[in-house]
Parts: structure tokens; C-alpha cells; sequence
């Protein structure tokens, strides 16, 4: 069983895949308490399902990619076989976590998208740095920015870990509404890194506080 939050079909608002369709499948619960976290109501709120009854409604609506995210996912069991699940049936899985929970368990075909907690989140010190050394080539890293100290923690982080060799991609996206875009990417263009800059579509698309989309 899963405790699920919403499931929804939308745009993909960020990694790699921004800009296609994609159904969410968003899981209760969370154990860390990030200051800019943009969903809080997946901390509690949640209907107990069956891993078959969210395939069958993620199967309804047509979509290839699937984005497994929350709360933080990896904090229940039954995870693993929903994301066997969903391969099992052809479809694309990303799997968002918060990177403070083991991946090891991850099936090998899933697109991790491991988000690094900068400083300013708060939750910076509970990374579990196992997870950025097992990497696959396809998978993807994110660091959400609010300053300048949490853009020079994320390049050491990006160097110290060799990430734009070890994944598909390395996102760097400003804070929504804290963090001027522009900054940022002037920022990474005058160091010349190879990362992409990020903004959020989905919020640009139907806003920031909208549930669902």
C-alpha cells in the first residue's frame, strides 16, 4: 500500500524532460523541512491505494512519462514495486527525491533526479553523499539557489563529485520569487559551467501556488 497525495497529468516543469507531458505521482510524507519546499501539503494529507489501483490510473491517462515525487518517495516500502511496475508496463520513470535517502535500491532503469539541499534550505547537512557516488550515466542532480553562498556550495558539490562527468545533467535553479534568474545565470556564465540553468515552467505555465499542474 501507498498513503498517495494526488496524481495528476501536467507538464513536466523541470529536469531534463521539461516541457512534455508527464503524470505526477505525488506520495505523502516528508522528514525533512526544506524553508522554500513549494509543497507542504504532501507532508500529511494522503489516501491510502494499492500499487495496482496507481498504475491502472496512471495507465488511463495515455502518458509515457511518469514522475514519481513527493513528500520525499523513498520514505515508503511499496515505492520499489510501483516504479517496477510502471517499467514493466513501458513507461519512463523519474524518480524525485531529496538525496538525504538511500538510492541504492533504486531500480536501475528509473532517471534519479537527486536534489542536493543547499544552505539555505536548512536541511543541507542531512545529504547522504552515498547517493552522488552511485549515479548511473542517466541520471540527473538539481540544486535549488537562493544566494550566493548556496551557488559556491553547489560548484564545489558539482567539482568535488566530478557530477557534470558522473550524470545526464546538473540543473541549477534559482529559488522561485527569492533568487532573480538573471542573477544566476550571469553567475554561472562568468564561471563558464557546463550546467543548465532552471526555472520551475510549470510555475510560469499556471503559477506558483496552484496544487495539480
Amino acid at each position: 500500500m501507498l498513503t498517495v497525495n494526488e496524481i495528476f497529468h501536467s507538464i513536466q516543469g523541470e529536469s531534463s524532460h521539461a516541457g512534455r507531458p508527464c503524470v505526477f505521482v505525488r506520495l505523502s510524507g516528508c522528514d525533512l523541512r526544506c524553508r522554500w519546499c513549494d509543497t507542504p501539503y504532501a507532508f500529511h494529507e494522503g489516501v491510502r491505494r494499492t500499487v495496482d489501483d496507481v498504475v491502472r490510473e496512471v495507465e488511463a491517462t495515455g502518458c509515457p512519462l511518469v514522475e514519481i515525487t513527493g513528500g520525499e518517495p523513498l520514505l515508503q516500502a511499496d515505492v520499489y514495486p510501483l516504479m517496477e511496475a510502471l517499467i514493466g508496463r513501458g513507461h519512463t520513470v523519474l524518480l524525485e527525491t531529496g538525496g538525504h535517502r538511500s538510492t541504492v535500491q533504486v531500480p536501475a532503469s528509473v532517471v534519479v533526479v537527486l536534489d542536493v539541499k543547499c544552505p539555505a534550505s536548512g536541511e543541507a547537512e542531512r545529504q547522504d553523499w552515498s547517493n552522488l557516488e552511485r549515479l548511473r550515466p542517466h541520471d540527473e542532480v538539481k540544486f535549488v539557489v537562493a544566494d550566493r553562498q548556496d551557488y559556491d556550495y553547489a560548484t564545489d558539490v558539482v567539482a568535488r563529485y566530478r557530477l557534470l562527468e558522473r550524470a545526464a545533467a546538473v540543473h541549477l535553479s534559482p529559488v522561485h520569487g527569492v533568487l532573480d534568474p538573471r542573477v544566476l545565470s550571469e553567475w554561472v556564465l562568468a564561471d563558464r559551467l557546463a550546467v543548465r540553468v532552471q526555472l520551475q515552467l510549470h510555475k510560469y505555465i499556471w503559477g506558483a501556488d496552484v496544487r495539480g499542474v
